[in-house]
């Protein structure tokens, strides 16, 4: 039998391919990790079995175990919070949703008392910059703007929408498109039509409010009457009771308001 030399390097078992340096000298493997924990599953979770990020929410977690204590054993419930994006997200959704059942309730009475035309551009929104009024009416942009905490108060919704809409009402019927009293005489009837003929002009709503010093005195020139404003007035403004008594109610420069004190 022959042997030959390239016979016998073919049939040789494989060496064991080894990275060298540049040297020459093997390159030493680094020990791999181990991809899965060896902690069986029975073993109970302690902060010394695991690892350095899920020690701090285990920690949250046995912080936040509430204990109630009752005539029977002490028993722990863990105490799970909500997100507070999520419970935000869900309370801004219930108040869209209630936005739009009131707005078509506001847009049918409006249609039922004649005023389809500014029915069709009425909005109403609610609005948390509002702090101590219920509501607010704005004829100019046809929109309403009711208070989030009118939510506690459920049988007061219906009524504030009302009294607002009582001013876009008003307004709207006042066909010389001048400026009427807030709460005059055309406010009060658009009330009565909408069924809410002993509305008051302000509400009794428990709101926590913020009391301010009135520093600014306005003073009419003619009836003497003054006007305590916290802020400072930037339009020109003139007492309504003297326009209407000499001027028809339209604005009269002679019964503009002066400022006394600052």
């Amino acid at each position: 039998m022959f042997c030959f030399r390239w016979d016998c390097q073919w049939r040789a078992p494989d060496q064991p391919f080894v990275f060298r340096l540049a040297d020459g000298r093997p390159r030493k493997k680094s020990p791999m990790r181990p991809m899965h924990s060896s902690r069986s599953r029975s073993e109970p979770t302690t902060p010394a079995n695991m690892p350095s990020l899920r020690q701090l929410e285990f920690a949250f977690e046995q912080f936040a175990t509430r204990v109630v204590e009752r005539h029977d054993p002490v028993v722990g419930q863990a105490l799970r919070l909500p997100s507070p994006m999520i419970a935000t997200e869900a309370v801004a959704l219930q108040l869209q949703r209630c936005a739009v059942d009131v707005e078509t309730k506001a847009r049918q009475l409006l249609c039922s008392l004649g005023a389809k035309r500014i029915a069709t551009e009425l909005r109403v929104e609610w609005n948390s910059r509002l702090r101590t009024a219920a509501g607010r009416a704005d004829y100019g942009q046809k929109l309403i703007s009711l208070n989030p905490r009118l939510v506690e108060h459920p049988s007061e919704v219906d009524r504030t929408l009302r009294h607002e809409l009582a001013h876009i009402l008003a307004q709207f019927r006042e066909k010389r498109r001048r400026r009427i009293s807030p709460h005059g005489p055309e406010w009060q009837q658009a009330c009565r039509d909408l069924g809410i003929a002993d509305e008051k002009r302000c509400h009794t709503l428990p709101f926590p409010a913020k009391h301010y010093a009135r520093r600014y005195i306005y003073r009419c020139p003619n009836c003497r009457r003054g006007f305590a404003r916290v802020r400072k007035i930037k339009r020109t403004v003139a007492c309504l009771a003297c326009c209407r008594a000499h001027n028809g109610g339209d604005f009269d420069v002679r019964f503009r308001l002066k400022l006394l004190t600052v």
